[in-house]
């Protein structure tokens, strides 16, 4: 401890030369006696769609908070996760690699070993190495433990085992087992005399089921979330004990927003860097009291408005603790936009004109556009010009660009350098990106998308969204057509077998076979 404490001061000071000449230039004055590198927030939202803001189109939904963050900083209009579902898209962020380099990158059961190695490369490690204090709230579904986990001891190698100081999560999603908070390792409030056990495979005796026991819910279940009922609604996935520890669901957003307002006054003195991983909308979608009934879209709308709340009330912590101006903020989502998800919620039924994706194709779970098109806004007050950027830029960058921005160099990753593009001063992004979604990839080449035959449905029916399969090679000229409406494979065929050599150049000529679609 004392060593890593030794080695924080002394890069803090060989970095501080650096930070007085990048405030000068970039920011406003600071007092060359206090140099200060920027603290770093990473609000990254679950299942919010490209169009499911005001600033990216949205009118029947009121997101003032959202919509501030993209006014006063960079709203970029071809910003995307690495994949269109969750754990692969986190798993890209965090460590800088994309998700189809690991077989085991798909969306994991609460009981998954940690998916990270302990000795990888990740955002946090590389901040902690210039003295920033790290914290993820929220959300983590990067799996825990090595594959057995005892929940009433302390749950290791998890997020504090891969370069967080602070963890206050939930092991997977909202709609999964197990149904608790987990501290620093700890499941939060567990009593010595009612342990807990979590099994995906079968239910332990006299526990009641949303399959069996449709007269305990207080939300009915659409497909696959009939296993372990908590709070009325019924999850994926068996769990008994542990009952005080159990979360309230009309709480979570909350309980969230408080842990992360007080990471920010507790370490508001040094730098920090806090991943705050929000888990709206993804279902089940369960709103305060407050909130029920703030949109006309149901829970789905209403989850969505309680997220701008909280985002509000945290920019508030910020400026009430002076450290807004210091603070490096990027919003984001995970992947893209679903309805129906496994609950009945009204949330296709009171859509009405809404368009979650906006003018683009597909959704959650899909290789078009909308998949993993998301939100991504970069919002530094007084230090970034208010802008909107059409460059390409993704959240695998965040790795290479804040180790730019932290006077250091990271190497073994596909992250690059682009904190020119994040902070407005250049406009050109990247121009090869090769995107995922369950296990198939396809490339984004400047203005084109180029999407591979795969097998499989075009459309999966529970949740109503086109996936990109289809027998023949899709090329979209997303300039011309960012609804990829007009497939140019026969017309251009030049176009087609220069992106399917560069596809291959990059990605391998490794078989890619479609698996079986694991809905949340």
């Amino acid at each position: 401890m004392k060593d890593r404490l030794y080695k924080r001061k002394r890069v803090m000071h060989l970095y501080a030369g650096l930070f007085i000449t990048f405030f000068t230039r970039c920011g406003p004055a600071m007092e060359s006696t206090v140099p200060r590198m920027p603290n770093i927030v990473i609000i990254n939202m679950d299942d919010l769609g490209y169009g499911d803001m005001g600033a990216y189109g949205a009118e029947s939904l009121l997101t003032p908070n959202m919509d501030r963050l993209a006014e006063e900083g960079i709203r970029f209009t071809n910003g995307y996760a690495t994949s269109s579902t969750c754990t692969p898209s986190r798993f890209g962020m965090l460590t800088g690699v994309y998700p189809w380099r690991n077989s085991d990158a798909k969306i994991l059961p609460g009981t998954a070993p940690l998916l990270i190695d302990t000795a990888q490369q990740t955002l946090p490690k590389m901040l902690r190495e210039v003295g920033y204090h790290t914290g993820i709230v929220g959300k983590w579904h990067l799996g825990l433990g090595s594959g057995d986990v005892n929940w009433n001891e302390y749950i290791t190698p998890g997020p504090n085992e891969v370069g967080f100081d602070e963890t206050f999560i939930m092991a997977a999603t909202q709609d999964r087992v197990p149904t608790v908070y987990i501290e620093n390792g700890r499941v939060v409030g567990l009593e010595d005399d009612d342990p807990m056990e979590v099994n995906y495979e079968e239910n332990f005796e006299g526990e009641p089921t949303g399959l069996d026991n449709a007269e305990l819910l207080k939300m009915k279940w659409h497909h696959g979330h009939n296993q372990r009922i908590v709070n009325g609604i019924s999850r994926i996935g068996y769990m008994k004990g542990g009952e005080k520890a159990e979360w309230i669901d009309e709480d979570m957003a909350d309980i969230f927003l408080a842990k992360a307002q007080s990471f920010v006054r507790e370490h508001k003195s040094a730098p920090f860097f806090l991943y705050y991983a929000m888990q709206q909308p993804h279902v089940p979608r369960t709103p305060h009291p407050r909130f029920v009934g703030r949109t006309n879209m149901g829970p789905r709308g209403d989850v969505i408005v309680e997220a701008d709340w909280c985002l509000g009330e945290f920019l508030k912590t910020l400026e009430e603790e002076s450290v807004l101006e210091n603070t490096l903020i990027i919003f984001t989502s995970d992947n893209g936009p679903v309805l129906n998800d496994g609950y009945y919620d009204d949330a296709v039924e009171r859509v009405g004109n809404h368009r979650p994706a906006g003018p683009l194709r597909g959704g959650k779970y899909s290789l078009y556009e909308a998949g993993p098109r998301v939100p991504f806004i970069v919002y530094w007050k007084g230090t970034i010009e208010p802008q909107v950027s059409d460059a390409v830029v993704c959240q695998l960058d965040f790795l290479a660009s804040f180790a730019k921005l932290t006077g250091q160099q990271v190497d073994g990753t596909d992250s690059r350098d682009y904190l020119d593009v994040f902070l407005g001063k250049s406009h050109k992004g990247r121009t090869t990106l090769i995107l995922e979604a369950n296990s198939r990839t396809f490339l984004r080449d400047g203005h084109w998308v180029m999407i591979p035959p795969y097998r499989g449905a075009a459309v999966n029916e529970q949740v109503n969204i086109e996936l990109g399969n289809s027998d023949r090679y899709q090329l979209y000229n997303l300039q011309e057509d960012v609804g990829e409406q007009i497939n140019l494979a026969e017309s251009n065929p030049d176009k087609l077998e220069e992106l399917k050599k560069r596809y291959e150049g990059l990605r391998g000529k490794t078989i890619q076979q479609t698996e079986r679609l694991e809905l949340h």
